[in-house]
């Protein structure tokens, strides 16, 4: 089902999106950009500015097209009232995902009703990685780290790290 939905999905309106670049919101922004989404960041306190080129928008009803995905970055009690908002979208969003450990299984009981697919407790960029095996459930698959020991011209130093002392 994750798969079908980051597939068919296009435009992500990113509910607490951060312009502050140590926030998981403004990499996951970043990332899912760079993956060719449509990502419109929703923040009332930073309303007109913009994060990585992107118009921030204070809410959901001011977006001004339609979203395929409401991507929630903030804390299980704001969820209800970000459902809510998305609730009176019209047309609806498809999917209604929240972040990593954030979950209210009421929220998502009244996407549900309506016909919207919820996804609880994952990251979007996380599972877009997962799937495209840029990332495993083990860790990074860079294809450079390993556990063993670098051949002469190989490993660390070819990042400029001098490990003689």
């Amino acid at each position: 089902m994750i798969s079908r939905i980051l597939s068919e999905t296009k435009t992500i309106a990113m509910v607490g999106a951060s312009a502050r670049e140590v926030r998981p919101s403004y990499f996951v922004l970043k990332y899912l950009l760079a993956k060719g989404f449509d990502v419109i960041p929703v923040n009332p306190g930073l309303a007109g500015r913009a994060i990585l080129g992107q118009t921030v928008y204070p809410n959901l009803a001011a977006i001004p097209r339609p979203v395929d995905m409401v991507d929630i970055f903030r804390s299980s009690d704001a969820v209800p009232g970000v459902v809510e908002a998305a609730l009176s979208l019209d047309p609806l969003p498809k999917v209604v995902w929240m972040q990593l450990s954030v979950r209210n299984d009421a929220a998502a009981a009244r996407a549900e009703a309506a016909g919207i697919t919820v996804i609880m407790d994952r990251c979007p960029k996380i599972e877009y990685g997962r799937l495209s095996g840029e990332i495993g459930w083990n860790g990074v698959n860079s294809r450079i780290l390993s556990s063993k020991k670098p051949k002469l011209g190989q490993g660390y130093q070819s990042f400029g790290i001098n490990t003689r002392r």
